[in-house]
């Protein structure tokens, strides 16, 4: 495979409400972004993906886009955002824009426009159905975020469709209008000097409505395709697509080179392992053969044919060390442990803000605190439907999307010193022991184990080209493989358990001389034929 500067790249996620409030109005916003920039360089990363700051009436915190050429007020303006992409690129940082392309907010011209009568020039823009002669609804299709998919419009008496929100109709991409308007829009981006662009669940674009086909349909990568040839195709930036049911074979159609579609996409059996028969809210521990499994598998089937995105956690999940580790006791060694396990395999690695300093899930104590607005809908259907309160609170104390949007911490000050005023959402309760300034301060903090690793990956390029081979397969408490080149071994290992474990190692695996390159205890300088891991223990070296 052809090398690009996406493979040794790490790219920091910054979700822009959360991140930094410049002007104290309790969100985060684009000048706030950009007072912490040296913060994001002294990491290391060298790509900020930016979740949505376009102009949105924020029905679903921007994922609901107004006006795709212009900037959301709560974050500032387009000379804002031409400020960022300077100052980014004056540190070697390059902005990957994110990018809602499957549906638009209610409020964008478009669909006012495409609702205001049948014969509209823009009515084939979105998704509409005669209601059944009884009135009733189209079909039995869901959201995503609860309830029905349609939504009834008084003005021409039919319904629109809408995955998500019923404030986010589909646009319809059996249009070619609405490809050369997306198409345009993009190139505008691009001459911006954007760095790329994640494509927000891409692949629900090639949807056959009355087939009930939403994921993977039959006109999608057609449609990747020409939006590559039309678009960046030629350009050398970094696309990843959000693909939520995305398997090995379908990775490879949507990031083998040949195939000019993106550079890779997010994949999701990982963090779904641990939802009961894919239900969220019904969550369940983790087994880890599975998950092991589906991680060797993924590094196995994309070693030639493909790219893989690296990641545990985002703005729509819970926090990686209350999910996989240990936000209690162990939460500093199980946040080094995921990151090592992580950082060592085959891919372009994410960090989502705050997991470089082990920031946890939220416990708030009503569903009234709660801000996300696919929490609220299943919280009030579920409990409706019989569920008791207090089993749906559990379930959102582990699950919820606000997790992951509690407002970024960097001191013990007020409000964490997010802003000075009241957060839209409030501040996770932990932050006087959980912030910034204390991570910079300990050079044993989960930030410079971060930092060490994502310069172990820019100067050793086993970690990005090597090989992957698993150890310790069928183990019930470790995770273990190795990574090979021409010219190294190295052998990762990682308890993640909150106990002591002993393991036999493979005769081809024990030698008397093992430079350790990362660890979160004491240095291993030999594998001998057993070893006994310290709780949420983890090490890589080079054999």
């Amino acid at each position: 495979m052809t090398p690009k500067w996406w493979h040794d790249a790490v790219v920091y996620q910054v979700y822009p409400r959360s991140f930094c409030d410049s002007n104290n109005d309790g969100m985060g916003d684009l000048q706030g972004i950009i007072s912490k920039l040296d913060y994001i360089k002294k990491l290391g990363v060298n790509v900020v993906w930016l979740s949505p700051v376009y102009r949105s009436p924020m029905d679903d915190n921007g994922y609901d886009i107004s006006d795709y050429q212009d900037i959301a007020a709560e974050f500032g303006s387009m000379e804002d955002m031409q400020q960022l992409l300077a100052e980014a690129k004056q540190r070697d940082i390059r902005i990957i824009m994110d990018l809602v392309v499957n549906h638009t907010s209610d409020e964008h011209p478009w669909f006012i426009e495409s609702r205001k009568s049948k014969d509209n020039p823009y009515r084939d823009y979105y998704i509409w159905r005669q209601p059944n002669e009884d009135g009733s609804v189209p079909d039995d299709q869901g959201s995503v975020f609860g309830g029905g998919a349609w939504e009834f419009d008084d003005t021409t008496g039919e319904y629109y469709y809408h995955i998500f929100s019923k404030r986010q109709p589909d646009l319809n991409w059996e249009n070619p209008k609405i490809q050369e308007e997306v198409h345009k829009m993009m190139n505008w981006w691009i001459d911006q000097g954007i760095g790329g662009f994640r494509l927000d669940v891409i692949d629900l674009i090639g949807k056959e409505i009355d087939k009930k086909i939403t994921g993977n349909g039959p006109r999608l990568h057609p449609l990747l395709q020409e939006m590559n040839k039309a678009t960046f195709g030629d350009k050398d930036l970094l696309t990843v697509g959000e693909t939520w049911d995305a398997t090995p074979e379908t990775a490879k159609l949507y990031s083998n080179p040949a195939r000019n579609e993106f550079s890779m996409v997010f994949q999701f059996e990982h963090i779904s392992l641990t939802w009961k028969q894919g239900d969220k809210w019904n969550p369940i521990a983790l087994d880890l053969p599975k998950f092991k499994n589906a991680l060797t598998k993924w590094q196995i089937e994309l070693a030639d044919e493909g790219w893989n995105s690296l990641f545990w956690n985002n703005h729509d999940l819970p926090r990686a060390v209350s999910k996989f580790g240990d936000d209690g006791q162990y939460r500093v060694e199980s946040a080094k442990m995921l990151a090592t396990t992580l950082h060592m395999m085959k891919g372009t690695p994410y960090v989502y803000q705050g997991e470089e300093i082990g920031m946890t899930n939220v416990a708030f104590d009503s569903i009234d605190d709660y801000r996300d607005i696919e929490t609220l809908n299943f919280y009030k259907e579920r409990t409706e439907n019989g569920v008791a309160p207090e089993t749906m609170l559990a379930a959102v104390h582990e699950n919820s999307r606000d997790n992951g949007r509690t407002p970024m911490q960097w001191n013990n000050n007020k409000n964490a010193g997010f802003s000075e005023q009241q957060p839209w959402l409030q501040v996770n309760p932990n932050y006087p022991e959980i912030n910034v300034d204390a991570a910079l301060e300990d050079q044993n903090s989960i930030f410079y184990h971060y930092q060490k690793l994502i310069q172990l990956r820019k100067s050793l390029s086993v970690i990005v080209h090597g090989a992957f081979e698993p150890v310790f397969e069928d183990h019930e408490q470790v995770f273990g493989y190795l990574r090979s080149d021409s010219q190294h071994r190295l052998f990762v290992l990682n308890n993640f358990t909150g106990e002591e474990v002993t393991v036999s190692m493979p005769e081809p695996l024990q030698t008397e001389h093992a430079e350790c390159i990362i660890c979160n205890y004491e240095s291993h300088q030999q594998l001998s034929s057993t070893l006994t891991l310290k709780p949420f223990e983890s090490f890589a070296v080079l054999i």
